[in-house]
């Protein structure tokens, strides 16, 4: 295998600890955020008519459902204005458009507004491995989109680690579909065997990289979602130990790298 040059990190629950923003929001007398999107949608459109709750929720679970079957099967997904507007077709009921950006910035930026914790260790790890490679980020948006994840990464001042990104609702394409790690392979200016992804999720971050030939590490720092039947080439359950395990990588690749001698 060619020398380690890139390292590409998935961001939610290897970056970013999902939901870890929920504790902070009841301390805060907020609800749960599937709760508040479901607020927000039957607040805007009571504005203008009276509107059942039970309804609305059935129409957000409905849209919910037929994102995550886009997500999943088609790799791709939908925006969050894209979501709120199939919401309101279903419903039948529009909104004035100024009225309509704000419904989507509120829910665009409620992660921006409680922030989710920082994965225990991945600051330190970023600043030893920027050192000695390359960093960029391949994540799925799902609601936060790049924009909003930007600014996550700046305020915990990571944003500064990575040579670029590639979000799923920027690149027209979600893990694992090859789209996204060639993108990130060409913003990054390397062949794909010579970059290792950072992920939590077997199929999106191990299964994908590993099929077009680049390596992959399973991260279970935050969660560990099936480690014993991992693909990975390694996995880390502390973030202290991923630089090393990297390390390792290359010292792998010179170990079994042909000789001058071998290669005539």
């Amino acid at each position: 295998m060619p020398h380690v040059r890139v390292i590409s990190f998935d961001l939610w629950d290897t970056v970013l600890a999902d939901d870890s923003d929920e504790p902070k929001r009841r301390q805060l007398g907020l609800p749960p955020k599937p709760v508040e999107r479901r607020d927000l949608v039957h607040s805007f459109l009571s504005r203008h008519a009276p509107i059942e709750r039970a309804l609305v929720d059935c129409a957000y679970d409905t849209t919910d459902a037929a994102f995550r079957h886009a997500w999943h099967q088609q790799h791709v997904t939908w925006t969050v204005e894209e979501r709120l507007r199939i919401l309101l077709g279903g419903l039948k009921r529009s909104l004035p458009e100024e009225e309509m950006r704000e419904l989507v910035r509120l829910h665009e930026d409620m992660e921006l507004r409680v922030r989710p914790d920082l994965v225990p260790g991945v600051a330190d790890a970023l600043k030893i491995l920027v050192q000695r490679y390359r960093l960029v980020v391949i994540s799925d948006t799902i609601f936060s989109p790049g924009r909003a994840l930007r600014e996550l990464l700046a305020g915990y001042g990571l944003l500064e680690h990575f040579s670029a990104f590639v979000f799923s609702d920027e690149a027209g394409w979600s893990k694992p579909a090859p789209q996204v790690f060639h993108r990130a392979a060409e913003l990054m200016g390397c062949q794909l065997g010579e970059m290792v992804h950072i992920g939590d999720r077997e199929r999106n971050d191990i299964a994908g990289p590993k099929a077009l030939g680049a390596r992959a590490v399973l991260l279970t720092a935050a969660i560990d979602r099936g480690s014993d039947g991992t693909r990975a080439d390694a996995v880390c359950s502390d973030y202290r130990r991923l630089p090393g395990i990297i390390e390792s990588m290359d010292i792998a690749d010179e170990a079994t790298a042909p000789s001058e001698g071998e290669k005539k």
